[in-house]
């Protein structure tokens, strides 16, 4: 059966702050341990004031430190914004202190604007160095090869799995390569999904980390008691995908009564095909989209984003999501 994973945005809400929203990433980490999800995933953004997960191993090594069992990981590090080897310390470091817990999903976008990257000190070619720089990090990560004198301490050895992680074919068919799992980002462009899926497959070839291809689809998922207060919890992401339109980056803000009075009609336009995949209902509601995105794609994991403005709301939506799970796997 298909299995469920979190991805966290790490949101810093309006009248909270950065702390609250570590804590309660790390709360929630906790909670969706105790409903059983397989992994749960935090990914690098940068000068964005409502996302708390820019040091992304050193929130990953907080919320590890908060649970037990379920697997932690970067969905993902923008690898052409560091060297290989200090990532491979990073979650050498990691695997080190939390061993067999640890993912490393990886993606070739900076994760952030020009002018930021800039400040980061990144060559532009960078990310045309992204296969190399994934075929490194792997050697980093595994054993020590005779006459090899750059090592990363922690890290050599401790195989940390990779994911590569895309929102176009680019990332299917370099999984498919290097024989590696892959994870399509449909919860923010879900246009190219069925046909990276299918190029992944066809492409794999088999590794000695994995023998058959396991692609993992993103998806928003908002759940609540009845529809209507689903489709009221889903307009603080509404309203966060018409700030992006505009240029803005606040912090994340209460649901309204009426996101059309919020956006314009071309921002609503424009939110259509981020929102194409989206699953947002009922408890009933879910379970069917639930279902209805596994028969298409097929995936052999789901990594959900469920975002409410409400930690209790969000804790809900996590619970219907568990329950649906269950019930299709039933």
């Amino acid at each position: 059966m298909t299995k469920i994973s979190i991805l966290d945005l790490v949101r810093v809400r309006q009248g909270s702050d950065l702390r609250t929203a570590l804590d309660q990433a790390r709360d929630f980490a906790r909670h969706a341990e105790a409903l059983g999800c397989e992994r749960y995933w935090v990914a690098e953004h940068h000068n964005m004031p409502g996302i708390g997960s820019a040091a992304t191993s050193v929130v990953i090594g907080h919320i590890a430190a908060g649970t037990a069992t379920i697997r932690v990981g970067a969905g993902g590090v923008m690898l052409p914004n560091h060297s290989p080897l200090v990532i491979a310390e990073q979650f050498g470091t990691l695997e080190t202190l939390f061993p067999g817990r640890i993912d490393l999903g990886l993606g070739r976008a900076p994760g952030t604007d020009q002018l930021t990257w800039r400040a980061m000190r990144r060559d532009p070619a960078s990310s045309d160095r992204f296969p190399q720089d994934v075929l490194e990090l792997q050697a980093l990560l595994g054993p020590l090869q005779q006459g090899q004198r750059v090592q990363a301490v922690p890290g050599t050895d401790t195989n940390v799995p990779l994911w590569i992680l895309g929102s176009s074919t680019f990332g299917a068919q370099l999984a498919a390569e290097l024989g590696l799992p892959y994870a399509f980002a449909s919860h923010f462009a879900p246009k190219a999904l069925l046909q990276a899926l299918e190029v992944y497959r066809h492409y794999f070839r088999p590794s000695a980390v994995l023998s058959r291809p396991y692609a993992m689809v993103g998806v928003n998922i908002i759940a609540a008691d009845s529809d209507a207060e689903a489709r009221r919890l889903a307009t603080t992401t509404q309203m966060a995908i018409a700030d992006i339109f505009r240029g803005a980056r606040g912090l994340s803000q209460p649901p309204i009564d009426d996101i059309d009075t919020y956006w314009t009609p071309a921002e609503k336009a424009q939110s259509r095909s981020f929102f194409e995949r989206a699953i947002i209902g009922g408890p009933q509601a879910v379970q069917d989209g639930v279902a209805a995105l596994i028969a298409e794609t097929q995936a052999d994991e789901l990594m959900i984003v469920t975002d409410a403005f409400d930690y209790g709301a969000r804790c809900r939506s996590l619970e219907l999501i568990a329950g649906a799970h269950r019930n299709l796997s039933a």
